[in-house]
């Protein structure tokens, strides 16, 4: 909802001496208002303005109240509506159009009433926004529906036209520069720079320079100028990740940037002006970190004008899935191929904690796409670390290795005996039919016992002669009952 509606009324009515004393009314109690007969009001549908609330008085036309409901929704943007008095068809109205009515008045607006009926105004503006705008398409890089992103989203909306200095915190991993992209990539700064600096990643002694940039010979190694982050940020966005490992000494001097809007390369002794906005991110409590004086409380109210909590991805499980296919998709994009994740994998992941968070699924996604490149997940094809549930098939992969080495061996055996058959030799079927399984496992069991008696009984040698592995021939032998000596 634009704020700049919250204290602005329309009043149409055609009972002149009521309108007369709320047009005194409004101005009294400093509310922006137009006022306006019914006639004028369905004529000048066209300026297309929203109101915070519709003050509706006594029609001379022939309308109807839902015809009016409708109206207003259609030219006014759905803006609520309080009757100064009943109207005969107001029991008519469809449920839609009851939504929209806040109260009808029994007796004169006071100022008391006025400030109910804005405060309803404010409520219902909010309330609408929440259930019925679809704030996706906002905020692209934010995957997910889950109620916690969708409020997340919500949150962000209010501050992303606004030049106010923003604070993101969440744990580690949950995408907070993802935060800050969005909200600079929406912004009216979007088409200047968005300038990341992780102040944890960078020494205590080179993070000034890094910042504030340094003119020739400032110190060793100052071969030339170099403008720093705030200069590349102007007009545009610093992104302050990591704020709360910024030593202290820095914070004064990042406090004075942020209150005079300028500062001087190390090492120089002209002022630069920059007009930055600065978003600021950290996994620390800074409320404690101030308590005990290991961060500047001044700087932290500073930076904290609007706080953004980003949620941890246990707190949006339902997300999971839909992050595991947006994600898996730029693994494809990559070369890393395209995974699938049964229901039950999925089940699995959902149950996990997460502690590492978005980051932590991506490190998985990566990992498994390496492993099982354009493959099937399931709960057997996870990190034992991320088996929450028991394999809900495990014969499946039971019956794999028996397959391997029963079912197969026979056909194996059998193209192995036909092969040693002369090769003008003719099979003929017996006119009373032959049970194929035991003639082939009577010919496997005949040349087993025949490569044993040529290699000396050595298991090893009569396995060479077969073409099949020791273990598999000491398996067949078993089966069959087979003994060297």
């Amino acid at each position: 909802m634009d704020n700049s509606i919250l204290n602005k009324v329309i009043l149409v009515d055609d009972n002149e001496q009521r309108q007369a004393a709320l047009r005194s009314s409004l101005s009294f109690f400093n509310v922006q208002h137009k006022v306006m007969s019914f006639y004028e009001f369905l004529k000048n549908s066209a300026d297309q303005e929203q109101y915070s609330v519709a003050l509706v008085g006594k029609c001379e036309l022939p309308l109807s109240l839902n015809k009016l409901v409708q109206f207003i929704s259609e030219n006014y943007q759905s803006t609520p509506i309080c009757l100064l008095e009943n109207w005969d068809d107001s029991e008519k109205l469809n449920k839609t159009s009851k939504q929209q009515i806040l109260r009808v008045l029994s007796k004169d607006l006071d100022d008391e009433i006025l400030t109910d009926i804005l405060h309803e105004a404010q409520v219902f503006h909010s309330v609408r926004l929440s259930n019925d705008e679809k704030t996706d398409h906002h905020f692209p890089l934010l995957i997910g529906e889950s109620p916690a992103i969708q409020s997340l989203k919500q949150t962000m909306s209010k501050v992303v036209d606004r030049d106010v200095n923003v604070l993101i915190t969440g744990e580690s991993g949950t995408g907070k520069e993802l935060v800050a992209r969005s909200l600079h990539n929406l912004s009216s700064r979007s088409k200047q720079a968005f300038v990341p600096v992780n102040c944890g990643a960078i020494p205590p002694e080179l993070l000034e320079s890094e910042l504030f940039g340094h003119e020739k010979g400032a110190f060793t190694g100052a071969v030339s100028s170099r403008a720093g982050r705030f200069e590349l940020a102007d007009q545009g966005t610093l992104f302050l990740d990591e704020i709360g490992d910024m030593p202290l000494p820095m914070q004064v001097k990042i406090l004075r940037v942020l209150q005079e809007r300028s500062f001087e390369r190390v090492g120089g002794t002209k002022t630069i002006k920059v007009d930055v906005r600065i978003v600021a991110a950290t996994h620390r409590n800074l409320d404690e970190m101030v308590s005990v004086g290991q961060f500047r409380e001044d700087l932290f109210y500073r930076l904290n004008v609007f706080p953004i909590e980003v949620p941890s991805l246990r707190e949006r499980k339902t997300d999971i899935a839909i992050l595991l296919k947006h994600y898996t998709e730029i693994a494809f994009e990559q070369g890393l191929g395209r995974l699938k994740f049964k229901l039950s994998a999925i089940d699995s992941l959902e149950q996990h904690t997460w502690d590492g968070n978005v980051r932590e699924l991506l490190n998985l996604i990566e990992r498994l796409a390496i492993m099982y490149p354009d493959g099937v997940i399931g709960v057997s094809e996870l990190p034992k670390k991320f088996r929450h549930i028991s394999e809900p098939d495990p014969s499946m992969y039971q019956v794999q290795n028996a397959m391997n080495l029963n079912a197969d061996s026979h056909f194996i055996t059998a193209l192995e005996a036909s092969m040693l058959q002369p090769q003008n030799a003719e099979v003929k079927l017996p006119p009373e039919g032959i049970d194929l399984k035991a003639h082939i496992e009577n010919i496997e069991r005949d040349l087993i016992e025949q490569a044993l008696v040529n290699s000396g009984k050595v298991v090893a040698r009569a396995a060479e002669l077969l073409s099949i592995r020791r273990t598999t021939l000491v398996e067949k032998m078993r089966k069959y009952g087979i003994r060297r000596k």
